[in-house]
């Protein structure tokens, strides 16, 4: 049986214990492994920057972000899903995750940050950090940059 993402979302941030939630937040539901802890400190800055989450484990965490429309060269340890379908692949940025949202790219499914750099949102490793490019995805299975972090601070909003 095919369930429409829509439902998916529904059900899952209707029986998924919501985390940090507030009516005004946005709320992501995060796909994640039960035993990342990156995946956790992501959520943490999620919270920390104006967004509630809706945590699920799927047995078979890589069906579900093919069927979401993530290639693996664009994958990471989890995947946000906003409440309107778009995907927050890996360690993006609550600040582009809300730019994203606020104005979504016509023919985009979401941004991702493949692979865990160093020093971004989750990643945190004392005062590292690792260049690193959030990319937009599309519909099509293509991407191109969104925007290039090259220094912490830019992960934030001012």
């Amino acid at each position: 049986m095919k369930f429409s993402l829509t439902f998916v979302c529904f059900f899952a941030l209707t029986s998924m214990g919501q985390l940090h939630a507030d009516s005004t937040d946005p709320i992501l539901t995060v796909l994640k492994s039960p035993t990342c802890g990156c995946c956790v400190k992501w959520m943490e800055h999620l919270h920390d920057n104006g967004f509630s989450t809706a945590v699920e484990e799927p047995e078979n965490l890589a069906q579900q972000k093919t069927q979401l429309g993530i290639s693996p060269r664009y994958r990471s340890c989890h995947t946000g899903v906003s409440a309107q379908g778009y995907v927050f692949e890996g360690h993006v940025p609550s600040k582009f995750i809300h730019e994203f949202l606020g104005a979504p790219p016509e023919g985009s499914i979401g941004l991702s940050v493949p692979g865990m750099p160093v020093g971004s949102p989750g990643m945190e490793v004392g005062d590292r950090f690792m260049p690193y490019e959030i990319l937009l995805l599309h519909k099509d299975g293509s991407s191109e940059i969104y925007a290039e972090i090259n220094s912490a601070s830019e992960q934030y909003a001012r």
